[in-house]
């Protein structure tokens, strides 16, 4: 008899080889592959850019560092090196914490938070970014503040969320773990959020397929429950590092992608976002780290997912 999660993972790939042997066409185009830069801290972003091009990624989720008026990446510098490298935006990681946090009991930092998406949404419209993440509340920040902090966050987003219309991007909201934030953990309560909300400028998801590990049952069942929502999917392995070196079931998630047609939406990317095992990994994006770890995180994971694309995509019917 097989295991509960068996049967799930069963089910989608045989509606996988049905939708291949009914839709090939459908098939020819691979899923878009991008990389979050975040990671790569305080290193330059030429640097960065270059060794993407070398491991044959086109696309790049961009750190949301404008933290004020004067921090961040400039849209002429960062389309100069880009345009060298062959590399384009796929969208932005929003970065939010308890000094930028939708959901926080002080006003000021509410307001540092619609700040903050303003500034990043209408960068990513400049650099041609399809997608910016918004995180309900702040992450790193396990324990809740009160009990309205939902309802500040709905406050807080619906006051910028016609930015996200204006500047023709789309607001992808991300379910994080229990043990790194307070609201939207999983992609029912994503789902849940949005539609409360309920404006058209919010109406996307990024789904993370670490945090997925403990959050959801299955995380197949959890993208295609994303359905046409999703729009960009964080990846790390079981252990937060780098894709094969843990016991993620990458070929199932791959299947689910496919039967959401998401290889044929402009708008959707699959992006990984290996930043280790242990505890808060955040600091990293103010750190150095050693360059070396960063080309065997980038080149390992590319070539394993497009070896288990590549296989899941020759599979046939038993």
């Amino acid at each position: 008899m097989k295991q509960n999660y068996e049967y799930k993972t069963e089910k989608i790939r045989q509606a996988f080889l049905q939708y291949k042997k009914e839709n090939p066409d459908k098939l020819k185009a691979r899923l878009k592959f991008s990389w979050s830069n975040w990671g790569f801290g305080l290193e330059e972003f030429a640097v960065s850019c270059e060794r993407m091009q070398r491991a044959g990624i086109s696309y790049i989720e961009l750190h949301g560092n404008h933290y004020g008026k004067d921090l961040g990446y400039r849209p002429e510098e960062i389309h100069r090196i880009m345009d060298g490298c062959g590399i384009q935006v796929g969208g932005i990681c929003g970065m939010f914490s308890e000094d930028n946090d939708l959901s926080s009991n002080r006003p000021v930092h509410r307001q540092a938070a619609i700040d903050y998406i303003r500034r990043e949404a209408e960068f990513t419209a400049q650099v041609g970014g399809k997608y910016m993440l918004v995180c309900p509340a702040a992450v790193g920040r396990s324990r809740k503040y009160d009990d309205s902090e939902l309802d500040r966050s709905i406050d807080s987003l619906s006051r910028v969320a016609d930015t996200f219309v204006e500047h023709r991007i789309r607001a992808a909201i991300e379910p994080i773990r229990s043990a790194e934030t307070t609201l939207v953990h999983n992609i029912a309560d994503a789902k849940a959020y949005i539609e409360r909300l309920d404006h058209p400028g919010v109406q996307h998801i990024n789904g993370d397929v670490y945090h997925m590990l403990v959050e959801e049952s299955h995380i197949g069942e959890a993208i295609m429950d994303a359905g046409k929502r999703l729009t960009n999917l964080h990846m790390a392995d079981t252990n937060r590092c780098a894709l094969g070196y843990g016991s993620l079931d990458i070929d199932t998630i791959i299947m689910a992608l496919y039967l959401l047609d998401y290889n044929n939406d402009e708008s959707c990317f699959v992006t990984p976002e290996p930043l280790g095992p242990g505890g808060d990994p955040y600091p990293m994006q103010h750190a150095k780290t050693d360059p070396a770890i960063l080309d065997q995180l980038v080149f390992d994971s590319v070539r394993y997912f497009r070896e288990r694309e590549e296989e899941v995509l020759g599979m046939e019917a038993e």
